[in-house]
């Protein structure tokens, strides 16, 4: 039996699979089980910041294996405590939580965000905002978050207490403060990935921030794709000139092991006592290692300025293709409008050709690890041109 019958008989099928069985992987280029290799644009949606098996992130991870692998969070244990500190410093904040994947990251901000409503204003102050084309997580909670009705079916029914606004409408998001005194949080992305990589005005942002400050209404940034460096800074929020109360962080944390981290502001450090919530793999040592080695070569000087020029190179080369429109997005997060080819036709045939790459709603979708080089980029961008051609 094949490994993909082998998968498809014992694994449930909630995932749109291209036929490739990866078996190994270095730098920024996997090798199927055929040993093909595959340029990768993709890093598992942003997880494998690093690339594959980065030398000093697999040490770190193996060094730890053998160290201690898990324990409770009823102890302690220093590969915690270290990341945690390095990880508020890095990104500004008071304290973290930590989870394994984006959606509890954001499941915590949202009791966060309501614990702080009702420790100060009692119940009924629960109401949370999102906006239009979001998305959020596949927990019931997130996923009552995420603006997508696409993703809602079969599922009711929903947690109560989200409501949603159109994207960038400054005048739909003060006609539903001013109306509705239930609010106690407004949760964005700062670029939408799964709803088509679409960056948010900074004059909305802006708005977003004086409303929920005049009102004593929390801001949560969901930045699970879009920070740790994916955007050209270590957090997205820097290059809108806002400081979030939270915000969440997971897919490339830990440069391919599972984590998720939700970082309060001295405003909502406290909010969550002991009891309140927990995680039984959250602040796992393994995942802390990984991300200690992703955060030393983040913090490196120069490495975001790179991801920003790499950014800008890989938009130039794109735009000198006919078929493409235009690229939206942020540094190494890009989104690609086709002019007359569909996304989802593309992203098979180039993996026919070598070439791993991602698609989100109609667009081309572009998380290429942080790491790649101008000659790996240039190489992928060939295969692509062949493609569009």
């Amino acid at each position: 039996m094949s490994t993909i019958d082998k998968f498809n008989e014992h694994v449930m099928h909630t995932y749109g699979r291209l036929p490739i069985v990866l078996e190994k992987g270095s730098g920024r280029e996997a090798v199927d089980e055929n040993g093909k290799e595959y340029i990768d644009f993709g890093s598992g949606i942003g997880t494998n910041s690093l690339g594959y098996c980065d030398d000093k992130w697999a040490d770190a991870v193996c060094a730890q294996v053998r160290s201690i692998q898990h324990t409770s969070n009823y102890f302690y244990t220093k590969v915690q405590a270290d990341f945690a500190a390095r990880l508020c410093e890095t990104a500004g904040y008071t304290n973290v939580f930590f989870g394994n994947s984006g959606a509890e990251a954001n499941e915590c901000a949202i009791k966060i965000a309501r614990k702080y409503s009702f420790d100060k204003y009692g119940k009924g102050r629960h109401t949370i905002v999102t906006l239009v084309n979001s998305f959020h997580g596949r927990t019931i909670a997130t996923l009552s978050a995420t603006g997508q009705e696409v993703f809602h079916n079969y599922f009711f029914p929903f947690v109560e207490g989200f409501v949603n606004v159109p994207a960038n409408d400054i005048d739909a998001l003060r006609k539903l403060i001013a109306e509705d005194k239930t609010i106690c949080a407004v949760m964005f992305e700062f670029v939408q990935g799964e709803g088509g990589v679409n960056s948010l005005d900074k004059d909305f942002v802006t708005e977003i921030f004086r409303l929920c400050g005049e009102n004593d209404i929390l801001t949560v940034a969901d930045e699970v794709q879009t920070g740790v460096g994916r955007t050209g800074t270590f957090l997205t929020s820097e290059q809108y000139g806002v400081k979030p109360d939270i915000t969440t962080l997971a897919k490339g944390i830990a440069g391919g092991v599972p984590m998720g981290a939700c970082l309060a502001s001295e405003k909502c450090a406290e909010v969550l006592s002991k009891g309140t919530h927990g995680s039984t793999f959250g602040g796992n040592p393994i995942a802390c290692a990984g991300a200690n080695a992703v955060l030393d070569r983040v913090t490196e000087k120069g490495f975001l300025d790179e991801v920003k020029a790499k950014g800008e190179y890989f938009r130039k080369k794109l735009m000198e293709i006919p078929e493409v429109e235009g690229v939206d997005g942020l540094g190494l997060m890009m989104g690609v409008r086709l002019k007359t080819k569909k996304a989802a036709d593309i992203l098979s045939a180039a993996a026919e050709k070598g070439l791993l790459i991602l698609t989100a709603k109609d667009k081309l979708r572009f998380l290429p690890p942080l790491t790649i080089t101008y000659e790996e980029i240039d190489k992928g961008m060939e295969i692509l041109k062949e493609l569009l051609a």
